[in-house]
Order: C-alpha cells, then structure tokens, then sequence
C-alpha cells in the first residue's frame, strides 16, 4: 500500500517544482549611478519622499516595451511623478551611462529614448554583463532639460530594467562623463555623507563617493564608484565597487 502512495505524492512534487520555476523571476538587477538616475538620486537622499526605491534603485523592473520611468509595473509609480524636484545633471552633446549591476543576466539590448526618440540601441546578444556596464550615447541634438529614459532588456526573460535620467544638455562642457561624479548633484543629507572620513566602517544605505575609504571585516576598501550601500553589497562581494587597499 505504501508503494501505490509514493509515486503519487512523487508525482506532485514534480510538479509543484516544475510550476516554481516557470514562475520564478528574473534575478538580474541594475540601475545607472551616474549621471544620476532618478532611483539613485532617491538612495542618495537627493529627493525626499520616494517611497521603497530608496532601499532597492535596482528593481524597477517590468516588462518590455514601456517608455515610463518605472516601467509601468505596479511599484515605484514616485519615478514617473513630473512634479518633483529631480537634479538634472549638466552634460555636454555626448554622456557616458554607467551602470551598476546588482546581479547579472543574459542581455538582448540595451536602449536609450529621449521621449519616443531611440537615441542609441547597443545589442548584447545574449551575452552576460560584468559588474558594471558604460554606455557613450550622442544626444542627437536635444537640448536643454531632458529625461532620458535608458532601457536594459534581458534576453531570457519577458522583462527589462528602467532607469530615468534627467540631463542638462549643453549646460556644460561637451566632454562625456567617462567615472562616476565625485559628488551627488545636490549635498546628500548629513547622515549619509558624500566623503566618509579613512577607517569608518561601512554601512548599508549611506552614501559613498569614489575614493571613500571604510573597513569591513578588519579589512580597509576604497570606494570605486559612486554608490548608495545596500544589504548584500558589503566590499568584499562587489568588486566593482571597492577595491581592497
């Protein structure tokens, strides 16, 4: 009799397994740190008031195809909200995007719009980014306040990750940023500073300039990107972002 029950109860573990993974989702995750992206001005506390986004900037995912800032899904609404303040950021006729990627997926493409306008498309074909990722996009002839919205679409997925950026064309030089800014667009508050002073300890959401130094683990690391620390980015785990001295 104990036969007869096992290969049933087998049977439905499949596929209750099988069904798990179908809808398991993507675990890839990414936003644009500099210029500043709307979401990472929100982790930086440049922006008041955004809700969630402050703790996650790389989960605005949704599916393909949307040119909302949020993706049009159903979280992070406040990154459409044309009513507040969001920095723009002061570029020339060509930006460098750089990209932080919190876990790293097959990619199809990586887009960029300036409303219904596709500025660049740079098509990966599947490859698997590394820890970073820089774009150079020609601004093909806008000026002035722009939001520019940066899609990354992951190729095995029905999914892509969203990014607004607002811009200043033509505010500055004509020299693209190639690192990330040394300081926030607007001063970050003073909980989480922009320069945190040699031998402070790291910590999850403050803010961290390139050339910060913190310790971790009885070890010291040198900031490398300009970043807002999140939970599972402690130095030793991301490279990109700390480098051991």
């Amino acid at each position: 009799m104990r036969r007869k029950i096992a290969l049933p109860l087998l049977t439905i573990a499949a596929v209750v397994t099988s069904l798990f993974v179908a809808v398991a989702p993507a675990s890839a995750h990414g936003y644009i740190s500099s210029p500043p992206s709307r979401q990472a001005n929100c982790a930086s506390g440049a922006v008041a008031n955004c809700g969630d986004i402050i703790y996650e900037p790389q989960s605005v995912e949704a599916p393909k195809g949307s040119k909302l800032c949020n993706g049009g899904g159903s979280r992070f609404a406040v990154l459409n909200d044309t009513s507040k303040n969001w920095p723009a950021a002061t570029v020339g006729s060509t930006v460098t995007f750089n990209w932080v990627l919190t876990a790293r997926h097959s990619t199809a493409t990586w887009e960029y719009f300036i409303g219904n306008t596709l500025l660049a498309s740079f098509n990966d074909g599947g490859a698997q980014p590394g820890a970073t990722k820089s774009h150079t996009v020609s601004m093909g002839g806008f000026t002035g306040r722009q939001t520019l919205l940066a899609r990354w679409n992951i190729a095995d997925t029905v999914n892509a990750f969203y990014s607004c950026v607002d811009l200043n064309i033509g505010g500055g030089g004509t020299t693209p940023p190639t690192t990330p800014p040394t300081t926030s667009p607007t001063t970050p508050p003073t909980t989480s500073p922009t320069t945190p002073p040699a031998g402070g300890t790291w910590a999850a959401g403050t803010y961290y300039a390139v050339g910060a130094v913190v310790t971790y683990g009885g070890l010291s690391y040198k900031c490398r990107q300009a970043h807002t620390a999140l939970t599972g980015w402690e130095p030793p785990n991301v490279p990109a972002l700390w480098a051991r001295i």
